[in-house]
């Protein structure tokens, strides 16, 4: 958004420097990204007197000018416009000057002739596209002088970044109003001195409005003006335009953009004469229908889109662009000037899905303000007729089926100290108010009563105006303070609570050396194709930024795997992620349509360290994945579980379920598994990822139900015994487990697995496939040492017992 300091100056009586205003205007939230001289590239033109001006002797076009340019001599300057004459005022491009193209003015001859600068159109100046001959100044202006200064052009512009829900700043009364506020200076408003042609007729009587919808347009109004002239319009106007970016066509279309840009309200000019039957209707469109723009392309339409039509045919895009059947024209002498409000959420579908964007829906995406809409009206008539001599009717043409409602809030001082953390007094809060246009009723000191002004939409809660009595004061101000917390013996049941839970599942995770995955909840419906993930509890985002955000996940892989291609894509292949994040699905039975799920998500790909020494060197597998399983579950007491062979799953081969002891018996915590290769590999994987997804709700469910235990630490020293069996490669280990668990030898204290070997000379899927386990059993007695002779007695009713109940040798 650029803004002109010389038209804020019109508004508000500022005398500081551009620097102090773009450095108060940042600290109010409205960040200016740059100062701007908009005619840097003529700053070197100034203002020239043709003294002389005869015909060049060997040409029957160019003449050779003396003019006068404040120095010391005239300059000898060849002309070839044909209307330069003596006694002008001109612009002139002294040598040494580089003009906005580029071009470098340098001495030269022309056919023998010496000249000593460039005489300037319009069109070089880049002031308009007027080249049929040079620019011709006020006789008043004097020789020598900048041109800049000369036709009073602007020389200091802000571009301001303005937020989306800061949509009364998209004008030069918007800013205005902030420089106002930041300064405590008086803010005045044009003056309207509109004063309609009694003889010209009335507007109610050639055009009635009719709205379909309020919600779609709470108000439409129209001005008629008759007797319009097209032309070029006053350099004043033009000037301006050129200065923040505008470029300047006609008299009455510069009108609705210089509104526009200084009031914040999108006008229309219609050729009144184009357009049919006395009625101007506000409906939508039909599906499949189309209308042709002003840019000359022919838009398709939906049903959600909103037109406005005359008696007979759509001759607008409500809110976005007009039509080119009712367009203002050079034959233009009846002119409709149109003032309305329109659904933001309906102008800003249309502008996307036609990649249209303009001026007008930039603002009425974010909204306008109704009630100075009128004031917007009237100075648009006024300055048409002005700049164009057209008589304006009395009366205005108008349908207002929703009027503005004003909005009234509670506003607790005390509650706005302590949610800033500031000591504010009521007579800066009530001055800070009312200088936002807010009508503030404090008689209940405690309780004031404030009413939000129409151009301040986003003002819609109490905390709002918390938040501008804290930008006023400075946010910049607040002091950095550490908050004071008491701790209690109350304090500890924050561990029972969601966020306590899940603030330790990520206190686990990092201790167990994974690093934490932050993803959005969007994701893209191809995203969850691709996992061959269900159709049914999709939920759908109504305005999505892109298409790879537009419906809400169902899993947490997604957002993994996407983070698997990025670091791959960054050269990081050796992945250990965890995320804790929601997943949702539609459902009928929420107040919210969703049902939310807390989701934790483990993923591990390539080497199994980062480092070669110390480290035993290999890829990450199934081991790796359910070995942090199994440790999170220990960590919170939910052992021991069972993992129980899936044969079917969307995305993961192999998977495999996660039971843990419930109430009423195993209950599905999540799932392990390998990403399928054709899936892995469309996210750049080369290699096996491991993922898996548990369900944090239940977990937290089931650990809190679970009671912590202590028993003395031993005394007496472990006996440890290793095993090894031969068994078929179908045999798990578990099995093995829970078989020398039934032999019930005494002392037994623990089991663990510590190596694996399965034999090169056969596939590990044949039939006759082995493989051996090999077991370290840790036998103690809490009272005394035990003796070899005892433990080998035990021992060995292990080693006889195990091929009796399994397929195994020791």
């Amino acid at each position: 958004m650029l803004i002109s300091v010389q038209w804020l100056r019109e508004f508000v009586p500022y005398t500081g420097t551009v620097q102090e205003l773009a450095d108060r205007l940042t600290m109010q939230g409205l960040e200016v990204e740059a100062i701007i001289d908009p005619f840097e590239s003529i700053a070197g033109i100034v203002v020239g007197h043709v003294l002389e001006c005869a015909d060049h002797p060997d040409s029957d076009h160019l003449h050779v000018c003396s003019v006068d340019v404040g120095g010391p001599e005239a300059l000898q300057i060849v002309c070839g416009a044909p209307n330069v004459a003596k006694g002008q005022k001109v612009p002139v491009a002294p040598i040494g000057t580089t003009m906005p193209g580029g071009m470098q003015i340098k001495k030269g001859k022309l056919r023998g002739v010496a000249s000593h600068g460039m005489i300037c159109s319009e069109r070089e100046l880049g002031l308009s596209e007027d080249h049929e001959g040079i620019m011709v100044l006020p006789a008043s202006l004097r020789p020598g002088q900048p041109l800049t200064e000369a036709l009073g052009l602007e020389r200091e512009v802000l571009e301001v970044s303005i937020t989306p829900n800061r949509a009364d700043c998209l004008s030069v009364l918007g800013i205005a109003r902030e420089t106002a506020l930041g300064f405590g200076l008086p803010l005045t408003m044009p003056a309207l001195n509109l004063v309609a042609d009694a003889d010209a007729g009335d507007a109610t009587a050639v055009v009635r409005i009719e709205i379909a919808d309020g919600e779609l347009c709470p108000v439409y109004r129209a001005r008629a003006l008759s007797g319009v002239t097209i032309a070029k319009s006053p350099d004043w106007l033009r000037y301006r335009l050129i200065a923040i970016g505008q470029r300047p066509i006609s008299n009455i279309v510069d009108v609705t953009n210089y509104i526009l840009m200084e009031l914040g309200q999108p006008l229309h000019a219609f050729d009144r004469g184009l357009l049919k039957g006395g009625v101007v209707r506000v409906a939508p469109a039909q599906d499949g229908m189309s209308i042709t723009t002003l840019d000359g392309q022919e838009r398709k339409l939906l049903g959600s889109d909103l037109l406005i039509w005359d008696a007979e045919r759509p001759v607008a895009l409500a809110g976005v662009m007009g039509g080119a059947n009712s367009s203002v024209s050079d034959a233009t002498s009846e002119v409709l000037l149109e003032c309305a409000i329109f659904r933001p959420g309906t102008i800003r579908k249309t502008a996307r899905r036609l990649a249209l964007p303009s001026e007008a829906s930039y603002r009425f995406e974010r909204g306008v303000d109704q009630v100075a809409s009128l004031f917007a009206l009237e100075r648009a008539a006024q300055l048409m007729a002005e700049v164009s001599g057209a008589r304006v009717m009395r009366g205005i043409a108008v349908a207002e089926p929703k009027p503005w409602v004003t909005r009234e809030h509670t506003f607790r001082i005390d509650r706005c100290n302590a949610l800033l953390g500031l000591e504010l007094t009521p007579e800066f809060c009530k001055t800070t108010l009312t200088g936002l246009g807010c009508g503030v009723d404090d008689a209940d000191p405690a309780n004031w009563r404030v009413t939000s002004p129409p151009h301040r939409l986003d003002l819609e809660r109490e905390v709002d105006l918390f938040e501008e009595c804290g930008r006023v004061h400075g946010l910049d101000r607040i002091p950095a303070v550490l908050p004071k917390i008491s701790k209690s013996l109350d304090s500890v049941q924050l561990r029972d609570t969601e966020f306590g839970f899940l603030q330790s599942l990520k206190a686990w995770a990092v201790a167990s050396g994974l690093r934490e995955a932050v993803n959005y909840s969007f994701v893209g419906t191809d995203d969850l194709d691709r996992l061959h993930l269900p159709q049914e509890g999709r939920i759908m985002i109504a305005n999505p930024l892109s298409e790879d955000q537009n419906v809400l996940r169902t899993e947490i892989a997604p957002g993994l795997l996407n983070n698997v291609r990025h670091n791959l894509s960054q050269g990081n292949a050796s992945l250990r992620l965890f995320e804790i994040a929601k997943a949702f699905r539609e459902d009928a039975q929420s107040d919210t349509g969703a049902r939310e799920n807390s989701r934790l998500g483990l993923l591990v790909h390539g080497a199994r360290h980062g480092q070669e020494w110390p480290w035993e060197q290999g890829e990450a597998d199934y081991l790796d994945m359910k070995g942090l399983v199994e440790n999170l579950l220990a960590h919170l007491r939910l052992g021991p579980a069972a993992f129980v062979l899936e044969p079917e799953h969307p995305y993961l081969s192999p998977c495999v379920r996660v039971e843990v002891p419930g109430a009423d018996g195993p209950v599905l915590a999540g799932r392990i598994g390998r990403v399928e290769p054709k899936i892995a590999d469309a996210y750049h994987a080369r290699k096996d990822v491991w993922l898996a997804d548990l369900d944090a709700d239940l977990l937290r469910s089931l650990h809190c139900a679970t009671s912590p235990s202590f028993r003395n630490l031993p005394k007496f020293p472990p006996v440890r015994r290793d095993v090894t069996v031969i068994c078929p490669a179908t045999l798990n280990a578990e099995a093995v487990e829970a078989a020398i668990g039934e032999l019930k030898p005494k002392n037994l204290e623990s089991i663990a697995l510590v190596a694996v070997y399965a034999p090169e000379d056969k596939a590990p899927d044949a039939a006759e496939a082995t493989r051996n386990l090999s077991f370290r059993l840790t036998y103690r007695h809490a009272e005394r040492t035990l003796v070899d002779k005892e433990v080998d007695k035990e021992h060995g009713k292990v080693l006889a017992g195990l091929p009796q109940k399994l397929p195994v040798r020791i």
